[in-house]
């Protein structure tokens, strides 16, 4: 108990990448442009959304709520990176560390709801037309948001507050932010009970929802086959397209660190796979969804030219 208490009044020290002096002048410039043009992409999208009534519709209000998460989620580990990149081994303290850890898996499991809740949202829309905006009217569509900010925040209560009473008797965390792996490797008794709890909540936050994803899309795919045209099959395609995308990207990388016991991976490979999930999709998630996407390129023009004309005055 003391080797705890000394633990939580001094700080954790996370390792980040081994890499050449030389060379971390030029991550940090890297992870900052990526970093930022996070931030930009995913603002651009919740104004555009806002500002345009063309796009004011349930997917797009979807999108711009998963946009908001993505500020938080990235902005939760990557200045963290930067500090690393600029420092070598940095300094966290304790209470810092595992706020950060609860933050971001609650943040990660949030996600993992919401990709649910969009998948549900174009299975109503190719299966159900008729009654789409009925079912996902404004007041569901606020409802299903919150419920899946709550049952994330909800989930990662167990694993974060577990770990956090772990008695901890080293301070190098391998990792470059606080996360469960390498915080449970610090730990001076057997962790089996952790991890078998930890498994199961992440499990049920990843697995049941990406098994609920891969039913509804089952779904629509059946409903996509039966419609007459080329043209109307290619059109609903389309509308599913972005989604299936990011969902792949965040759904994979997640399972290849979080499935399977912690320590049965290398401490580079968990480092190298958490930059996929907690900053390259982000940063991809705004071009996925707006890359070749017309509605958003109306949406831009209709924006701009009354912009111009607010501009140019009466």
């Amino acid at each position: 108990m003391d080797q705890l208490n000394h633990t939580w009044t001094q700080s954790f020290l996370l390792a980040g990448f081994p890499a050449p002096s030389t060379l971390r002048p030029l991550a940090f410039s890297g992870t900052l442009c990526i970093y930022l043009l996070t931030l930009a992409g995913n603002l651009f999208i919740i104004v555009l959304v806002q500002a345009d009534a063309g796009l004011s519709t349930p997917m797009y209000f979807f999108i711009s709520v998963l946009s908001f998460l993505e500020l938080w989620y990235v902005s939760t580990t990557a200045p963290t990176l930067l500090r690393t990149w600029l420092r070598g081994r940095s300094p966290i303290p304790a209470a810092v560390c595992f706020t950060q850890l609860y933050v971001f898996h609650s943040l990660g499991m949030t996600e993992c709801y919401l990709l649910g809740v969009m998948a549900l949202d174009r299975y109503l829309a190719v299966c159900r037309p008729l009654h789409y905006h009925a079912l996902m009217s404004r007041k569901e569509r606020l409802w299903l948001a919150g419920a899946t900010w709550v049952a994330g925040f909800s989930a990662a209560l167990a694993p974060a507050s577990l770990t956090a009473s772990l008695p901890l008797c080293f301070r190098e965390v391998a990792h470059y932010f606080c996360d469960l792996a390498p915080l449970m490797r610090l730990a001076c008794v057997d962790t089996g009970w952790n991890a078998r709890v930890h498994g199961t909540v992440i499990g049920v936050a990843t697995g049941c929802n990406f098994e609920f994803i891969l039913g509804l899309y089952g779904g629509i795919l059946r409903a996509i086959l039966k419609l007459p045209s080329a043209g109307s099959r290619a059109k609903a395609f389309s509308t599913c397209s972005s989604h299936v995308t990011v969902v792949a990207l965040f759904f994979g990388s997640a399972f290849m660190v979080y499935v399977g016991p912690p320590g049965s991976r290398s401490k580079g490979t968990d480092m190298r796979i958490a930059l996929v999930y907690a900053l390259l999709t982000p940063f991809l998630n705004p071009i996925i969804y707006t890359l070749r996407n017309k509605e958003v390129k109306e949406a831009v023009r209709r924006v701009t030219q009354r912009i111009r004309a607010m501009l140019k005055g009466p």
